[in-house]
């Protein structure tokens, strides 16, 4: 069997349509008060889509160059845990039935395989992963900085609200990404102006790997073309 077979457009849309049903009947299946007829139906559908990701996992595997490889590879991988779930649910017991069946959800990662733009997405991300290493780390530097600050700040004036630095750090995460919960904020004068300005640092903080992935995406899609 050729290869190419596995990456024609008629067969990447089916596996892409087949993903999405089987997504669509996982969330349908949360749903309270179902019917037996309705959980027999999803029960159908994943035992269908089940052994259809099987059969091209183990087409893929056959047909791979280097067999071990792929196997390991990030491909191979996400091919593996989407079936995995289903068979794993005849060998465990049911108090981790639940956690093994959410695995059905890294179904979603194999669109990446039949999207281009994905694909272009990722090749981007790995031409500046040193950039968003260091960027990852500087984030955290200053979540950690800013979790010691308004614990200096607001501590002895809030003691319940940030009782310890772990509380503070949830504080910094809220406060450096913008998002901003209410649960716990500042009362002290101190406290505010370091929020006003981690609040401005936050802004630029959000702009800076969209540039950078922006840049690299950009540089990419014209070596393409």
């Amino acid at each position: 069997m050729d290869r190419n077979v596995l990456d024609r457009p008629a067969f990447t849309w089916c596996i892409s349509l087949l993903i999405v049903y089987s997504l669509f009947c996982f969330s349908f299946g949360t749903l309270p008060n179902l019917t037996p007829g309705e959980k027999k139906f999803l029960r159908y559908s994943e035992v269908v889509v089940t052994i259809i990701f099987t059969i091209e996992y183990v087409v893929r595997v056959i047909l791979a160059e280097r067999r071990i490889k792929f196997i390991f590879s990030f491909y191979g991988l996400i091919d593996l845990i989407a079936i995995l779930p289903f068979y794993l649910t005849f060998a465990v017991d049911l108090r981790t039935l639940r956690i093994i069946r959410l695995l059905r959800l890294a179904r979603i990662l194999k669109l990446l395989r039949y999207n281009q733009a994905s694909l272009r997405f990722i090749k981007a991300l790995y031409s500046v992963k040193e950039e968003l290493v260091i960027f990852l780390l500087t984030s955290m530097m200053l979540i950690y900085l800013a979790g010691l600050g308004i614990y200096y700040f607001e501590h002895t004036a809030q003691p319940e609200a940030f009782r310890s630095l772990f509380d503070c750090l949830w504080w910094a995460v809220v406060t450096l990404t913008t998002v901003g919960y209410g649960d716990i904020y500042p009362i002290t004068v101190g406290g505010r102006i370091f929020t006003f300005v981690l609040l401005i640092i936050g802004l630029g903080l959000i702009a800076i790997p969209t540039g950078i992935i922006s840049s690299a995406l950009t540089s990419i899609r014209s070596k393409e073309d």
